[in-house]
């Protein structure tokens, strides 16, 4: 006999779903719920009972946090309709997904751990006249927990003398713990030292903020740190000189500022990416009047050839300018030409712009760099009306014959004209800045350059701020981000063998040729085009890692033999370790976005997986500190801890063919994930076989 459809379609209560609807309490009474029907739910949503409350409390609430839980509750409320029909697992799958997908963004564990412990210490002293932040961040020793709270020392000398007084820290601690609100993210809390509270994360959590995020339609960018979208950053950075090849120490300034502006573009920043190039000043008097002068019929007659090498040109014309007053002369005479507009020299100029240009976007496609050039001369019609800006309001005086501005904390000025009547350094980066700030509408500026801008770029933001370009009426952030020098295996700064500054192309082509016979002497099947693809991956890669992966400060030592090594923290072996995971799943023969899709379940028992799924979930943390720091270090050292830490529970627990292997296989699906975005972010392609 067939049954009603009511039968049909009525699953057991399930604490699953009565766990998932007990949200959004003292907004709308939602619990009247649990153990209905699903036609009963239905019937609830198709005559907007419940649809209508919760949309009417959204739009109340003055909370953005209570409000996404309310944009939670509907997408739920959709979700369990859809699922009644479907088996427990399928609808178990698809309320994680709508979990993920609801909110704007995941938040860190760190940052919910926060909140539980800011609350309870709120609850347990409500005599304090202001709130106490906790104070939570990863513990030092895994063995005694995930996460450690260290407000109770800080608070015992707060509340001497008041009600809520305690005799010692560790009595703080006891009644910061026994306050802390019931959740699902804290498996147990323990008590160290003088009242240091650790913190072990639940696993059954873990594996839910796991599975949550593959299951999100957004996948691992639902767990892009909040706060940047939307936000106007202008990154410059790279920033070669025109008729100059880029060297190594131009290296450092591209790949610092890409990982920079591919982090932000992560967390959903508009980033415009800027190239301050050096194409303007004196040094192209010095060039066009070599140039004409080395063909009788002069500046008509010059052609793309007299700009084929630039090197060549540029050291041919510096000789005769350092060597011979008349022709430096000649060639202050040829800068004014130009700067008038004297269309020979324009044309001339231009033909070196593009020959560098051309040159500089060789080396930028090799490293998978975009930047928008916006050089020195988009800025040199603004210059004269800064100037005369700063000084009708005073902001610049002359002094010596200079047009200077005077800032604190500096003996000497800020030269904004100089006594000649030129325009340097200064001058173009005042009217790049206000530019930026009044033009761009630039939430955040950061320029990457070498530590020795440091003090010119100080003065440079003082001064913008003595003369109001950035404004007080909005938060704009700006950065200098400093990076060290790159040294030779001497320790002194590396050169070449003829004591000249080491070609940026030469260096990269020498780093490919390495792995291109490394690579073959491991695969001597592989076909030419999966060597070069693999060449150029391994080889730009590691040049890039071995730069980033120490702090952008300090001066590293360039080698090839470390930075190709097989072992230790380089990209050739995370590259590796990425194709080992890569090969565990093809081993199995089982996609897991399948098992994803079907609803397989994570399950963390063996503690090597329950440490692998924290370590996966802190890689918001480990972004978040990348943005606060503007150190792509933060990154490289999360990504080679994330190696380490997938090796131990490869090593203790068996994946394909045991009894949790599709636990397992997701598992190593989401470190796979994490490692790829990790790798993307640094610049790195990545190899699923190497």
């Amino acid at each position: 006999m067939r049954q009603s459809s009511r039968d049909a379609t009525s699953p057991r209560r399930s604490p699953f779903w009565y766990n998932n609807l007990k949200i959004c309490a003292g907004f709308v009474v939602i619990e009247m719920l649990c153990g209905r029907t699903p036609q009963r739910i239905a019937f609830c949503k198709t005559t907007y009972t419940i649809r209508s409350s919760l949309q009417t409390g959204r739009a109340l609430l003055g909370s953005r946090r209570m409000s996404n839980k309310v944009t939670e509750a509907l997408s739920k409320l959709d979700l369990m309709v859809q699922s009644a029909s479907t088996s427990p697992s399928q609808g178990q799958a698809r309320l994680v997904a709508a979990q993920a997908s609801a909110t704007d963004k995941v938040r860190c564990v760190r940052h919910e751990l926060v909140d539980l412990f800011s609350e309870a210490i709120q609850k347990a002293f409500p005599g304090l006249g202001s709130a106490e932040p906790a104070l939570v961040s990863a513990c030092n020793q895994p063995k005694y927990g995930d996460y450690q709270c260290n407000n109770a020392m800080s608070l015992f000398g707060r509340l001497k003398g008041t009600d809520d007084a305690q005799k010692n820290p560790r009595a703080v601690a006891d009644a910061i713990v026994a306050n802390l609100p019931p959740s699902e993210i804290i498996k147990e809390t323990s008590l160290a030292g003088p009242g240091f509270i650790n913190i072990r994360v639940s696993p059954s959590w873990l594996a839910a903020r796991t599975s949550a995020m593959l299951a999100s339609n957004e996948g691992i960018a639902s767990w892009a740190p909040e706060g940047y979208e939307h936000k106007k950053v202008i990154v410059d950075f790279s920033s070669p000189n025109v008729a100059k090849e880029m060297h190594v120490g131009h290296l450092r300034s591209t790949i610092i500022g890409d990982t920079i502006s591919k982090t932000l573009e992560f967390c959903g920043a508009d980033v415009l990416r800027l190239n301050h190039i050096g194409d303007w000043g004196t040094q192209f008097g010095m060039l066009i009047q070599y140039i004409s002068e080395k063909r009788p019929e002069g500046l008509n007659a010059s052609t793309n050839e007299d700009v084929a090498d630039l090197q060549v040109l540029y050291r041919a014309a510096k000789q005769r300018f350092d060597e011979e007053d008349d022709f430096k002369v000649r060639s202050r005479e040829a800068v004014t030409a130009l700067q008038s507009g004297k269309p020979e020299y324009v044309e001339a100029w231009q033909r070196i712009c593009d020959a560098s240009r051309r040159e500089f976007e060789k080396i930028y496609k090799r490293l998978g760099v975009t930047i928008q050039e916006r050089g020195e001369s988009f800025y040199n019609p603004l210059l004269n009306g800064v100037v005369d800006d700063l000084m009708d309001r005073g902001i610049a005086e002359v002094s010596d014959g200079a047009t200077c501005v005077f800032v604190d904390g500096h003996k000497i000025p800020l030269i904004v004209k100089k006594s000649d009547g030129g325009f340097g350094y200064a001058s173009t980066d005042m009217a790049a800045i206000k530019h930026r700030i009044s033009e761009e509408k630039a939430d955040w500026i950061i320029y990457v350059t070498d530590a020795g801008q440091s003090q010119h770029f100080d003065m440079v933001f003082a001064a913008a701020k003595k003369a109001g370009y950035i404004p007080t009426d909005r938060d704009i952030r700006i950065d200098h981000v400093p990076f060290g020098l790159v040294l030779g295996e001497d320790g002194k700064k590396f050169r070449s063998r003829s004591g000249d500054v080491v070609r940026l192309v030469e260096l990269l082509d020498e780093a490919k040729e390495r792995c291109t016979s490394t690579i073959k002497e491991r695969r001597p099947d592989i076909t030419d085009e999966e060597l070069d693809a693999a060449s150029s991956a391994m080889g730009y890669g590691a040049v890039k890692y071995a730069d980033l992966k120490g702090h952008r400060t300090t001066n590293y030592r360039f080698s090839f033999d470390e930075m190709l090594s097989l072992q230790g923290n380089t990209a050739v072996y995370l590259l590796y370790a990425h194709a080992r995971i890569a090969s565990i799943i093809r081993k199995s023969g089982i996609d897991p976005e399948d098992l994803v899709t079907k609803g397989a379940k994570l399950v963390l028992e063996h503690e090597t997986e329950v440490a692998l799924a924290l370590h996966i979930a802190r890689f918001p943390e480990a972004i978040e500190a990348t943005l606060d720091e503007l150190t792509p270090n933060r990154i490289t050292d999360y990504l080679y801890d994330l190696s380490g830490v997938f090796n131990q529970f490869y090593n203790e627990c068996q994946v394909v063919g045991s009894d949790a292997q599709d636990s397992r296989l997701l598992l190593c699906h989401a470190a796979a994930v994490v490692m790829r975005k990790c790798l993307s972010l640094l610049g790195i392609t990545v190899l699923y076989r190497i």
